[in-house]
């Protein structure tokens, strides 16, 4: 079974979790998290944006509002398991170091280890392009096509030491179009995971959510 999920604390207006986003490319999740939390005063916000590269685009987002944004490039000195752990460990000393509360995966195309996944589990929260547990992996939109279904969908979940198998938090629905290929797919899929997911971590973090 692993280890307990441990949940964030509640928060409130006049005290906001302090949270990190964990990107990988372009951010488009991550400017529609900040823009939600722009709109009005929220329990949460973003003081730490992380990329696995140091040129990702999605750090400008960040960076065009004082966030603390950097890219923490992989390690290339040792093994495959080595580096991953080393890289983990410089993520780790920067979720600590930024005083992090919840974790969000925005994007992010690195399966994380066991290792720092324990540490975060229930205050580590991921978004998938597919109604889960159908088309878990990093191909959702090809699988959902190839298997000819007519509707699909997001899920937003909290991550766990096995690849898109955490506890469901949230889930919507979108049709599956005959003429939809993986780009249009993903566009429209993506347009409704920038409304869910934001306000799955504003239920999240204002302690609406029990395992």
């Amino acid at each position: 079974m692993g280890s307990p999920f441990i949940l964030p604390r509640p928060a409130s207006l006049q005290d906001p979790l302090r949270i990190a986003v964990m990107i990988s490319g372009g951010g488009s999740g991550l400017e529609a998290l900040l823009r939600f939390q722009s709109k009005e005063q929220r329990c949460h916000h973003t003081v730490l944006v992380l990329a696995d590269r140091i040129g990702a685009r999605g750090l400008s987002h960040g960076k065009n509002r004082s966030i603390r944004s950097i890219g923490i490039p992989i390690p290339d000195n040792a093994s495959k398991s080595e580096n991953r752990l080393a890289h983990e460990k410089l993520i780790q000393t920067e979720l600590e170091s930024s005083k992090i509360e919840l974790v969000v995966l925005s994007g992010y195309m690195r399966i994380l280890s066991p290792w720092i996944v324990k540490k975060w589990k229930g205050r580590l929260v991921n978004i998938h392009p597919s109604l889960l547990p159908d088309f878990p992996g990093a191909h959702a939109h090809r699988e959902v096509i190839s298997a000819g279904v007519s509707t699909t969908g997001c899920t937003v979940h909290l991550v766990d030491e096995g690849v898109d198998s955490g506890p469901i938090l949230a889930q919507k629905t979108v049709p599956v179009l005959p003429e939809d290929d993986e780009k249009s797919l993903q566009e429209r899929v993506k347009k409704v995971e920038h409304l869910l997911y934001p306000e799955t971590i504003d239920l999240l973090c204002s302690g609406e959510f029990s395992l």
